[in-house]
């Protein structure tokens, strides 16, 4: 079922779900499992499967030649919806990204998608890779989100990249983007922003996921702002606590985000036993205040571990 139809479905009831990482390389299905079940008591409408660009190092050979060596890997996206999906019944949303992919295998992952009746994908431009200081997209890949999104849309119309195929069967893809209300690193100005949000709305997104903040109104100034400029499709929170202190400069330098000033007082008059109790109680605080306001969803960063998302959503839900 479309993401869409879900918040429609719900008439007006904030809906919960989460995001979780692939495990790395040489952990089992078992492990994501092991994130997910402590949350089902909570009935996700969706469960998100991010996706990580693979990295590679050159390693010379012993002949004096050079070979790229994988050295983080993480098990496909693809296949681990699949396995949600039938484990728990729920709709999963895979992220699709730019970087490291053509367009032809970008196409085949969404023929793929298509097959398992996987119905709903979050389309991201991806992060860097570790050794460029700015995206550089694959040959002939797609440049940016907006790329992408478009030619999702052209497959929902029936259009492949192979022109030749005729009376194709058209997929049906609900295509999520992000959100940034305090605006894209990359961005100049959250005017710049918002015109390329813009533009993707204009593309066929069909609903918006936001950058986790800890700062409500930081949240509700960018439905506002996007409201005035004629973006209606559901704004998705992304929410994620603070567990420790490290994070409290950490969150903020990777993903460029601001902390709130109180919780910042708070966290450092602390010892570093009470810091995760502050996070947890302000990040409860934040979900009642956006419930009820009336988002559509609550949509938790979980990063597969389920502890404190459970502690959260029991005095939320």
């Amino acid at each position: 079922m479309h993401i869409t139809e879900h918040i429609k479905r719900a008439q007006g009831k904030t809906l919960f779900s989460i995001e979780i990482l692939p495990p790395l390389k040489g952990r089992g299905i078992e492990s994501v499992f092991n994130g997910i079940d402590p949350l089902m008591d909570f009935k996700p409408a969706f469960i998100d499967v991010t996706y990580h660009r693979e990295e590679f190092i050159i390693k010379k050979m012993p002949d004096g030649t050079e070979d790229k060596i994988s050295t983080k890997k993480r098990p496909g996206t693809v296949a681990i919806c699949a396995a949600i999906m039938n484990k728990y019944k729920v709709d999963t949303v895979p992220h699709l990204i730019c970087g490291g992919f053509s367009k032809e295998e970008t196409e085949n992952a969404l023929i793929d998608l298509n097959f398992l009746g996987i119905d709903n994908v979050l389309v991201l431009r991806g992060d860097n890779a570790k050794n460029e200081s700015q995206f550089i997209p694959d040959k002939n890949g797609n440049k940016n989100a907006l790329e992408l999104l478009e030619q999702i849309r052209n497959l929902n119309k029936g259009m492949y990249l192979d022109e030749e195929i005729i009376e194709a069967t058209a997929s049906n893809f609900c295509c999520g983007v992000a959100g940034y209300p305090e605006k894209h690193y990359e961005a100049v100005s959250l005017n710049t922003d918002m015109e390329f949000l813009k533009r993707k709305v204009a593309a066929g997104a069909d609903f918006i996921v936001t950058q986790m903040f800890f700062d409500n109104s930081k949240y509700f100034d960018f439905v506002k702002r996007c409201a005035d400029e004629g973006i209606n499709i559901p704004i998705i929170p992304g929410i994620k606590p603070l567990t420790t202190r490290k994070q409290l400069t950490g969150l903020a330098k990777i993903f460029s985000i601001s902390m709130p000033n109180d919780l910042v007082t708070q966290v450092e008059k602390s010892e570093d036993h009470a810091v995760k109790q502050i996070g947890l109680d302000w990040c409860v605080q934040q979900c009642k205040e956006l419930k009820a306001a009336g988002v559509p969803v609550l949509h938790f960063y979980t990063m597969g571990v389920s502890e404190a998302t459970k502690y959260i959503a029991h005095r939320v839900f």
